[in-house]
């Protein structure tokens, strides 16, 4: 596999930045029938804003040569918009090539498109290219795409969070971390969902330079996520089976008593072991990990429309003290509580009346 080299930035006697030129890059973007707009739209900016600003003469020297690349000539977006592409078998082996989201939102329209022949034809090429030394990419509803070729066995992955029980019954020698934006490894690079195809596009130009990420990233106004989770909806994915949805519902009446595993497998009528294979099969975590991700979405569902202190919060989630919510809100959001509840637009009261929308 060839090497993906960084930049390599030092100061001289002015204490000025000086950048070393980088290898060039080849990219193709690979376009399936029905793809996302908004997913091939972000990584076909971030690549352009990315060539633009690396022949400024400020940054780092990259020269990125990408092409839109597909199995047939009549290749439509979601919205029916028609994108011209190049077929594989005129092109030389790239360097990366990035699998943006097909524009299905459910399992059922996701699972039928996986069976198109174009879907199966380029998955050939995929393959193909990973052996060639390319470093792969994909986002959204993109991961299943690469993980159909089996390249993604043995190997850590994320995806769509609504998709995420699907993926890991399709998939169960991939390890998923749905919660994750962005997941890397040494062949693959995998992104969360829609919006996450930012976060792919320029995953992929800090691994050649840092620099031109970190500027594409401000001439494009794209913050630093590092995690699904704050978007995340447990009960959305717990519906796709019934025992977890019963429990997530059972969980939910139970969150100012805390967590009992004995009462939760009695009122369900299930034992420990199944309720824990289940839990694990579809959601990828265990009874009380899934009933502490209750507790915070309900935690910041209060903290952003109600003005109950922390401590009054605490206790309507089943903790005896706020510093174990506080700890747990961080752990698994990466925020505090003054950033939790001072999101814009999200605050519905203030204290003594409602803020007109």
């Amino acid at each position: 596999m060839r090497p993906i080299l960084t930049c390599r930035e030092t100061l001289d006697s002015g204490r000025n930045v000086k950048y070393d030129i980088i290898p060039d890059m080849t990219i193709y973007v690979l376009v399936l029938d029905g793809v996302f707009d908004i997913g091939l739209a972000s990584l076909l900016d971030v690549i352009g804003m990315t060539q633009e600003l690396a022949v400024d003469g400020k940054s780092a020297s990259l020269k990125i040569k990408s092409s839109m690349v597909g199995v047939s000539r009549n290749i439509f977006t979601a919205h029916g918009l028609r994108v011209p592409v190049r077929l594989p078998n005129s092109l030389p082996p790239p360097d990366v090539v990035l699998i943006p989201a097909i524009g299905s939102k459910t399992p059922e329209t996701l699972l039928a498109a996986l069976e198109r022949d174009d879907v199966q034809r380029m998955g050939v090429w995929i393959k193909k290219w990973a052996r060639s030394g390319a470093l792969i990419g994909a986002a959204c509803t993109g991961t299943f795409v690469l993980a159909e070729t089996g390249l993604l066995k043995g190997e850590k992955a994320t995806t769509s969070w609504w998709l995420s029980a699907l993926f890991r019954q399709r998939y169960p020698q991939v390890e998923l971390e749905e919660t994750r934006m962005l997941v890397n490894s040494s062949r693959f690079i995998t992104a969360g969902a829609a919006i996450a195809h930012l976060d792919l596009g320029l995953g992929i130009i800090r691994k050649r330079s840092p620099v031109l990420a970190s500027l594409c990233a401000r001439y494009l106004l794209i913050e630093p996520r590092e995690s699904q989770a704050a978007f995340v909806i447990p009960d959305h994915i717990a519906h796709s089976d019934p025992l977890v949805e019963r429990f997530e519902r059972w969980s939910r009446a139970r969150l100012p008593q805390g967590f009992s595993l004995q009462d939760a497998v009695r009122t369900l009528g299930t034992s420990e072991r199944s309720l824990a294979r289940r839990l694990n099969t579809v959601m990828g975590k265990s009874p009380l990990a899934y009933f502490q991700d209750l507790r915070v979405e309900r935690a910041v569902h209060l903290l952003q429309t109600t003005n109950q202190t922390i401590d009054e919060i605490a206790t309507m989630v089943g903790y005896s003290d706020a510093v174990t919510l506080r700890t747990l809100l961080r752990r698994k959001l990466g925020k505090g509580i003054r950033e939790l509840r001072g999101r814009p637009c999200q605050r519905l009261y203030t204290k003594n009346r409602r803020i007109p929308r």
